[in-house]
């Protein structure tokens, strides 16, 4: 059975790759193995695989709404954009709950020239530049001209001391993150140059999908009990966070939520926090 990506290939239907991606939602193997059946029963020849990840998202979230938001995460991050300013502000949460002292949108003198940095965190008196690189399409990459761009803007602040966390503060370090992945040539770029790459699955065991779901750093946007609209809202009072909102009702309250609709949101939000093996 051939299927059609988001960029147009031409793949054949993938049970054991949709099955994996299914378990890692969270949804016990009984269910996962039910959508499955259903979704056999579905596909077509030339189906898209957004029509089928749309088909496993109401499946799922017949059975959890918790699980249907995991599954959710990838669409979740992209919605943090269009511009990515929320992208920023979700990658700086995460490095905080690794115990990072963190700083967003600040702006450097270098030797040269002035930049404005997306990102610095400090880590044992190291303190590292992070540069957001975010994709609002699915299937666009970051490719090697990022890398070489940010690395040129590195190599104008190392060396120069810095009032960021204290007044002679040194960059040290270089990230890279996107939302999407980057492209081989990158890959191959940084790690000549010591820069170091975050994406939604490099490197493997420590890529943003796996720190997210090691901390339970879920995206307000994932959650399926919200509409578009009071997402956006949420994001606007700088909620970014699905823990930020977990035994909290006054940021609900007022985006205008009922009672009920406040319970539905908080359940969902506890589930989708809870602590889970994969």
């Amino acid at each position: 059975m051939k299927i059609v990506k988001h960029s147009g290939a031409i793949v054949n239907f993938n049970r054991s790759k949709l099955k994996q991606s299914l378990l890692k939602s969270g949804a016990p193997i009984e269910v996962v193995e039910d959508v499955l059946q259903q979704i056999e029963k579905e596909v077509y020849e030339g189906i898209s695989t957004k029509h089928i990840y749309k088909m496993a998202f109401a499946l799922l979230k017949k059975t959890s709404n918790s699980n249907a938001a995991r599954y959710n995460l990838r669409e979740a991050i992209r919605l943090l954009g269009p511009a990515g300013f929320f992208f920023e502000k979700f990658i700086a949460r995460l490095f905080a709950a690794e115990h990072y002292e963190t700083k967003v949108n600040t702006i450097l003198w270098g030797n040269c020239v002035s930049h404005e940095i997306d990102i610095l965190f400090k880590n044992n008196d190291v303190i590292t530049m992070v540069e957001c690189k975010f994709h609002a399409g699915r299937d666009a990459t970051t490719d090697v001209k990022v890398p070489m761009y940010i690395l040129s803007r590195f190599n104008d602040l190392k060396d120069k001391k810095h009032e960021i966390f204290s007044k002679n503060d040194i960059i040290s370090k270089c990230w890279i993150v996107t939302n999407n992945r980057f492209t081989a040539d990158a890959v191959d770029f940084a790690k000549c140059s010591n820069l170091n790459l975050m994406c939604w699955d490099y490197p493997k065991g420590n890529n943003l999908k796996n720190r997210i779901d090691n901390h339970k750093m879920y995206p307000i946007t994932c959650m399926t009990t919200l509409t578009l609209s009071e997402k956006e809202k949420l994001l606007i009072l700088d909620i970014i966070l699905v823990l930020e909102i977990v035994n909290n009702r006054d940021d609900l309250e007022k985006i205008g939520l009922s009672q009920g609709r406040i319970r539905n949101v908080l359940r969902e939000a506890s589930e989708l926090c809870r602590v889970m093996k994969i």
